[in-house]
C-alpha cells in the first residue's frame, strides 16, 4: 500500500487529496495542516466581514472530520511541516497544540503550502490595528475590531482584487475608506484605460482613491494609525488593511534544495513534479507557464489551483496527464462594477517590446448586457488583444451585468486555440432578457475581423490626447463629431467638426482629405458606419475614435464629474437623526434622461428654503447632470452616493443664485406673483419646431423640458409641418376652403399621427419605438408636452404658416399661442440658444 502525504490542507491540498481517494481507495493520505482549518472559502472572506455573507460557518468547506468519515484521510490540523528529507522520503512535523516533534515517512509528496501576504519592511508595519487577510484567524481578527472597536474609518493599502473588495465591503458596513495604491491604477490585470471606469465607479460610491503614492511609514496618534505618504501626505485611519500582494511560502522546498525561480516559485514539470520526482507541487506556490505566450509566471489563482491539484493525483496513481498552463482568467466585483480578464494585457505586451499594429493589435467596444429594448440592458465595455494571425492574447470586460460569461466564453475559445474568427462563428443562446441577437462576444469577432481587414482603424484616447499635445501635429488631422445636434449640445470634443451621419455625404468637401480623419460618436457604432463612407470616397487615413464619447468622458471622469460632496458614512446599527429621518424622498428609479432633473423641479417647487430632498435614479449620468443643474437654479447640492446600484442625491432647497445673489433663475423657489423668476442676463432657450417627424419633435421637447427644469424661459416655435404636433387629435368642424380642407386631409393629425423620419417601416418602426419608450419608462411626446406646458414651456403657432397650411386656430390644442416671426426673434434676442429642428 503506498502512502501520500500533502503539506497544506486548503484549496490545492484538499483537492488532491479528495481526488487520490476516489482513484485509489487503499492508498494511505496524510494531510499536515498548520493552520486549525482546512478548505475553507479564502475568496469569501471579505464578503463575511462585510456581512454579504452572514455565516462564519458557510466559509468552512470541509472539516478534519468529514474528511475523515467520508474520505478516509487523516487531516491533521495545528500540525506544522518544519522539513523535507528527500534522501530519506521523510518530514519533520510538529505538533502546534502540544510541542510534539515526529516523522512521517511518504512515498509520495504534495507540496501545497500556498502564499502569504507581503509585508515589506514598512516602518511601523506591525503597529496596532494593521491588518492583512489571508485565512479564517485573519478574518477573526477583522471581524472582532470592526464589531467591537466600531471603527468609523479604514485605510486599504493595495488596489488588487482582495483590497477592492475589502474597500467595498468596510464602506458597506459604514466606515469611510480610502484605497490607496502605489500604481497608477487598481486591479493590476487591467489596462489603464480600463481601469479608469472602475476608478471613476469607486468614487462616484464616496471612497476615496489615492493612486501613484506609496506608504512611507505607520505610526500612531491619538488612538488611530497615521500613514505617512511617499508623497508627503498624511492619512489617519481608525484601521488598516494590508493587500500589497503575496509571496509564495516556497521555503521549506528551497531548504530541502528543490529548484526555485527567482521570485521562490517551485519549478514543476508538466506533470507537476518538482526536481525530485516523488515530490510534486500544485497552487500559488508554483511557477506556471502562461498558456497565451507560453512563458513561465506566477498566478496565485484559486481554479488553476485546483485543477492542477487533480492532475496532480491522478499522475501520482499512474496517470501521465500534463497541466497545459494557466490563462490567468479572473473576475471582481468592484461596487456596482464587474471586472474581468483573461490572458495578457497591452501594458505586458508594451514592456517586452512589443509594438501595436505590427506584433499585435487591439479594439474596445461598447455593449449592451442584453437587448437593448428588454428593461434592464446595462452599458459592457469589451477591450479584445489579439495577433495578426487572429489569436486572442487576452480580453478585458467592465461591466454591471453579464461580464462573467462573456470572458468565460472568451477563455474557452482561447483555451481551444481558438481565434477571433471562431469568436464572429460562435453560436450563442439568446433571448432579450439574457443577450443580443449578436452577443458582445460576436461582436468582438466581427470588429477585430474589421480590423484584420483593413476595414477600420481606431485610435485610443490616450494616443489621441498625444496627438493633440504635439503641436507640430495640429495642422495634419480633424477630430469628426457625427453625433446629432441634441447629443452635441450635451458634450463635443474639443476643436472638432460637426457633421451628422445624415449629412456626411452631402457635406464630404467641408472636410479636408489630405488630413487625418477621426469620427466619433456616443459608443463607436455610428463612427464606424461614418469612417465607411469616408474611405469609399477617397479618404485615405481614417481612424475611429474607440468607445466613442461615453468612454473618453470616463477616462477624463475627473474633468466631467466636477467636485461632488460626500457624505459621511453612518455606522450600520446608528440610528438617523430627526433632520435625517424628515428628509423628503423621491423615486426616479427606471426614468431616463430628462425625467430625473424634471421630477426634481417639481418636487422641490412645492418645498420651502432650507428644505432636503433625497433623490434615488438609476440613470448613471444623473449625479452629474443634478450638479449643474444645483448650480445654475441656486439648489445645493449636500451629498452624492451610489447605494445598490443607483445614484443617491440629496439637495437642499435653495433660493439665491449664487453668482449674483439674486433670485435664481427658475430655481424651484416661491415668488411674489406665484410665478417663476428669470434673471436679466440672456439665459432663454427658442427652438424652432420645423419638422413634423416624431423622432425631431420628441428630441425638440425633451431639449425644451431639460431647459425648463434647469430654470430657463423656452419658447418653442411651431411653424409649416412641425404645427401638425400642436393640432387636436379629434377632426374639428370649421369652414374652410376646399384647399386648406385637402391640405388638413394629406397632413398627419395631432402626436399619434407622427411618424418616425427613419425606419417608418409603414408604420411598424414608429410603433416599435413608442414600444421601446414605455418598456424603458420613456416619457412618449404627449406626456412631454403636458410637462412642458406646466413647466411654463411657450408653444407658439406661426400664424403666416398656419395659414399656408390651412390650419385654424380651432384644430389646435389648448394652450397655445398664436403668433408671428417677429415674437419669436424678440424672445431669441434674449436667449443664448436658438435651434431649428
Amino acid at each position: 500500500m503506498s502512502k501520500t502525504v500533502i503539506i497544506g490542507g486548503v484549496a490545492g491540498g484538499a483537492t488532491a487529496a479528495a481526488r487520490l481517494r476516489r482513484r485509489d481507495e487503499g492508498m494511505e493520505i496524510v494531510v499536515l495542516e498548520k493552520g486549525g482549518y482546512i478548505s475553507f472559502a479564502n475568496c469569501g472572506l471579505p464578503y463575511y466581514i462585510g456581512d454579504v455573507i452572514r455565516s462564519r460557518e458557510a466559509l468552512l468547506l470541509q472539516t478534519p472530520e468529514g474528511m475523515k468519515s467520508k474520505f478516509n484521510i487523516d487531516v491533521r490540523v495545528k500540525n506544522e511541516v518544519t522539513a523535507i528529507r528527500p534522501e530519506e522520503n521523510k518530514v519533520t512535523v510538529k505538533n502546534l497544540l502540544t510541542g510534539e516533534t515526529y516523522e512521517e515517512s511518504y512515498d509520495h509528496l504534495i507540496i501545497a503550502t500556498g502564499s502569504s501576504p507581503l509585508k515589506p519592511g514598512i516602518p511601523g508595519i506591525n503597529g496596532e490595528h494593521i491588518f492583512t487577510l489571508w485565512n479564517i484567524a485573519d478574518t477573526d481578527r477583522i471581524k472582532a475590531f470592526v464589531q467591537e472597536k466600531h471603527p468609523r474609518s479604514a485605510a486599504v493599502i493595495g488596489g488588487g482584487f482582495i483590497g477592492v473588495e475589502m474597500a467595498e465591503n468596510l464602506h458597506a458596513a459604514g466606515l469611510a475608506v480610502s484605497i490607496i495604491e502605489m500604481q497608477n491604477q487598481v486591479m493590476a490585470p487591467m489596462d489603464y484605460e480600463m481601469a479608469q471606469l472602475l476608478h471613476e465607479n469607486i468614487e462616484l460610491n464616496g471612497v476615496r482613491l489615492l493612486l501613484e503614492d506609496g506608504v512611507k511609514s505607520f505610526g500612531q496618534e491619538n488612538g488611530q494609525v497615521e500613514i505617512l505618504l511617499s508623497g508627503g501626505r498624511k492619512i489617519n485611519a481608525d484601521m488598516v488593511i494590508l493587500s500589497i500582494g503575496v509571496r509564495p511560502n516556497s521555503a521549506l522546498a528551497a531548504d530541502a534544495g528543490l529548484a526555485l525561480n527567482e521570485r521562490g516559485g517551485i519549478v514543476v514539470n508538466g506533470h507537476l513534479q518538482t526536481s525530485v520526482p516523488n515530490i510534486y507541487a500544485v497552487g500559488d506556490v508554483i511557477e506556471v507557464t502562461q498558456f497565451t505566450t507560453g512563458n513561465k509566471t506566477m498566478i496565485p489563482l484559486a481554479g488553476p489551483a485546483n485543477k492542477q491539484a487533480r492532475i496532480c493525483a491522478d499522475n501520482i496513481v499512474g496517470d501521465k496527464k500534463v497541466y497545459e498552463g494557466t490563462l490567468g482568467a479572473s473576475v471582481a466585483k468592484c461596487f456596482d462594477l464587474t471586472a474581468a480578464a483573461v490572458g495578457i494585457n497591452e501594458k505586458t505586451l508594451l514592456a517586452s517590446g512589443k509594438k501595436k499594429g505590427r506584433d499585435y493589435d487591439t479594439i474596445l467596444i461598447q455593449q449592451k448586457s442584453h437587448a437593448g429594448y428588454y428593461p434592464g440592458a446595462v452599458p459592457m465595455t469589451l477591450k479584445l488583444i489579439f495577433d495578426g494571425a487572429a489569436k486572442i492574447l487576452g480580453a478585458q470586460i467592465i461591466g454591471q451585468d453579464g461580464v462573467d460569461k462573456r470572458v468565460d466564453t472568451i477563455a474557452s475559445v482561447m483555451r481551444l486555440h481558438g481565434t477571433t474568427d471562431a469568436l464572429a462563428e460562435l453560436e450563442l443562446a439568446y433571448a432579450p432578457p439574457y443577450s443580443s441577437a449578436k452577443d458582445p462576444v460576436n461582436m468582438a469577432g466581427f470588429v477585430a475581423e474589421n480590423v484584420r481587414n483593413g476595414l477600420v482603424s481606431f485610435i485610443g484616447v490616450r494616443e489621441l490626447e498625444k496627438l493633440q499635445a504635439d503641436e507640430a501635429a495640429k495642422d495634419t488631422y480633424q477630430i469628426l463629431d457625427i453625433t446629432e445636434n441634441v447629443e452635441r449640445m450635451v458634450f463635443a470634443l474639443p476643436g472638432s467638426v460637426h457633421i451628422p451621419l445624415g449629412e456626411l455625404r452631402g457635406r464630404l468637401d467641408e472636410l479636408d482629405r489630405s488630413k487625418l480623419i477621426i469620427p466619433y460618436c456616443a459608443i463607436g457604432v455610428r463612427s464606424y458606419n461614418a469612417a465607411r463612407i469616408l474611405q469609399q470616397s477617397g479618404f485615405l487615413k481614417v481612424r475611429v475614435l474607440e468607445g466613442g464619447s461615453a468612454f473618453y468622458k470616463s477616462y477624463h471622469y475627473k474633468e466631467y464629474a466636477g467636485s461632488l460632496p460626500q457624505k459621511e458614512p453612518q455606522m450600520k446599527e446608528e440610528s438617523l437623526s430627526k433632520k435625517e429621518r424628515s428628509i423628503k424622498l423621491l423615486d426616479c428609479c427606471g426614468m431616463q434622461c430628462p425625467g430625473p432633473i424634471m421630477k426634481v423641479n417639481e418636487a422641490l417647487k412645492e418645498m420651502v428654503e432650507g428644505e432636503q430632498l433625497c433623490v434615488t435614479a438609476t440613470d448613471m449620468g444623473f449625479a452629474r447632470d443634478v450638479q449643474a443643474w444645483c448650480s445654475r437654479t441656486g439648489n445645493r447640492l449636500v451629498n452624492v452616493e451610489r447605494e445598490n446600484r443607483e445614484n443617491k442625491v440629496t439637495i437642499e432647497k435653495g433660493c439665491k443664485n449664487p453668482a449674483e445673489g439674486t433670485a435664481a433663475s427658475g430655481c424651484a423657489c416661491p415668488s411674489g406673483s406665484g410665478t417663476t423668476q428669470y434673471p436679466a442676463e440672456n439665459q432663454g432657450k427658442t427652438i424652432i419646431v420645423f419638422d413634423g417627424d416624431l423622432d425631431k419633435v420628441l428630441a425638440a421637447f425633451i431639449i425644451a423640458n431639460g431647459a425648463a427644469a434647469m430654470g430657463r424661459p423656452v419658447t418653442m416655435f411651431f411653424t409649416f409641418w412641425g404645427l401638425n404636433a400642436l393640432r387636436k387629435p379629434e377632426k374639428v368642424k370649421v369652414k374652410k376652403p376646399f384647399l386648406d380642407r385637402m391640405f388638413g386631409m394629406m397632413m398627419p393629425r395631432g402626436t399619434g399621427k407622427l411618424k418616425l423620419s427613419n425606419m417608418n417601416m409603414c408604420g411598424m418602426g414608429t410603433r416599435l419605438m413608442k414600444k421601446v419608450m414605455k418598456d424603458k419608462n420613456v416619457s412618449s411626446l404627449e406626456e412631454l408636452m403636458r410637462q412642458a406646458m406646466a413647466q411654463g414651456v411657450r408653444l407658439v403657432a406661426c400664424t403666416m404658416s398656419m395659414d399656408v397650411m390651412g390650419i385654424t386656430k380651432e384644430e389646435l390644442i389648448d394652450g397655445v399661442e398664436l403668433a408671428g416671426v417677429a415674437s419669436y426673434l424678440g424672445d431669441a434676442e434674449v436667449s443664448n440658444v436658438n435651434l431649428f429642428v
